[in-house]
């Protein structure tokens, strides 16, 4: 909820994140940093520091962390039996990355939440009970609890990004912006039933339950169904049918670009847009504390002021530490005002409510 009362006290700048004021000892604008309940929807202070706060050493869990999905390898990698790698988790939600190089040998049914893959690399079909998905890199592939299907994964590289939530997942409610915004429902992808050949005498159907795999085998088809209608269904949506929503004279905080909702969980789209253009505006994401979500941020791919991104580089930042870009970036979009009329980032983003933990694969890899 948001105070009535509101104070400024020393040397701000008239609007947040517009104008600083400066110099600081090194000569650049003093920095601004922001401390955020909620997420960014909850009380806030705006500080106005001398120094770069993500320049620190850090010991002990408190930390950024960073990995290279390339440099990860899932058992599914090498064994068609194999699992997908778990990355983060707490007791609302579970990170996943899959390299799977061969067709599932089984069905899947996991009844213990939602899921949310994201393609990174690869093509492919989930085959669901509901009719087949196809899905490319950009595309979230959403099935919800107790929904039986498997991945069929073309030859070559496959990176799949799973979000696994305990919570239902759903669309939030955009107050004021309409039912068409920041995407049209119709756009989403929805499979249609198709005539299968149950030509194996058997099918097993791996049954993930409280955290365990069990098997059920049955004589026919999983996928036997011939028509289906109501409002539960597997789907996949594009990140190219994303709306971004943007302000021209300030840069709007990741809340504003929230694609999927659970109990404690906000899955986020950071996707290509014009630069804010009024002058002054700071167009780099301002230094961040967020008090009460972690952050899991996986860069698909795009460019920020015209240099690459690492592509499936993916990180973790707890809640209460300081992180965003370095300030060298915040100097360059300064300097290079005129030079840029876009931000082409592709990011995809986790917030969670209560702190993750890392899987001991991610362990040893600082920011």
């Amino acid at each position: 909820m948001r105070s009535l009362i509101q104070f400024s006290k020393g040397r701000t700048s008239r609007q947040a994140h517009r104008d600083l004021p400066g110099p600081a000892p090194d000569g650049s604008p003093l920095k601004d940093d922001e401390l955020t309940r909620g997420g960014f929807d909850g009380r806030e202070a705006v500080l106005y520091r001398a120094n770069d706060p993500t320049v620190f050493r850090a010991e002990g869990r408190f930390r950024s962390t960073t990995a290279l999905l390339s440099d990860l390898k899932p058992s599914d990698l090498t064994d068609p039996r194999g699992q997908a790698q778990r990355l983060h988790y707490n007791g609302d939600v579970t990170t996943w990355l899959s390299r799977r190089s061969e067709p599932m040998p089984f069905f899947r049914r996991n009844v213990d939440g939602d899921e949310c893959w994201f393609v990174h690399r690869g093509t492919g079909t989930v085959e669901t009970e509901f009719g087949p998905i196809a899905y490319e890199p950009g595309d979230y592939v959403v099935i919800p609890k107790a929904i039986t299907h498997r991945f069929v994964v073309d030859p070559g590289e496959t990176y799949l990004f799973g979000i696994e939530t305990v919570g239902e997942l759903r669309a939030p409610t955009y107050v004021g912006l309409g039912r068409h915004a920041p995407f049209d429902p119709d756009v989403i992808r929805v499979p249609e039933p198709q005539p299968v050949d149950s030509s194996a005498a058997e099918y097993e159907i791996a049954v993930k339950y409280d955290g365990e795999y069990s098997a059920i085998f049955v004589d026919h088809h999983p996928c036997d169904v011939e028509g289906w209608k109501g409002d539960y269904f597997p789907f996949a949506f594009h990140i190219r049918d994303w709306n971004v929503i943007m302000s021209d004279s300030l840069h709007l905080p990741p809340s504003m670009h929230v694609f999927l909702v659970a109990e404690g969980v906000n899955i986020i789209n950071l996707l290509p847009r014009p630069f804010e253009t009024v002058e002054g505006v700071e167009r780099i994401p301002w230094y961040h504390r967020n008090a009460d979500y972690d952050e899991v941020a996986l860069i698909h791919g795009g460019k920020s002021l015209g240099r690459p991104m690492k592509a499936g580089l993916i990180s973790h930042d707890p809640q209460g530490i300081h992180h965003g870009f370095p300030d060298r970036a915040r100097i360059k979009a300064r300097r290079e005002w005129d030079e840029h009329a876009r931000i082409e980032w592709e990011i995809i983003m986790v917030e969670a409510a209560r702190p993750l933990k890392l899987d001991p694969v991610l362990l040893g890899s600082p920011a």
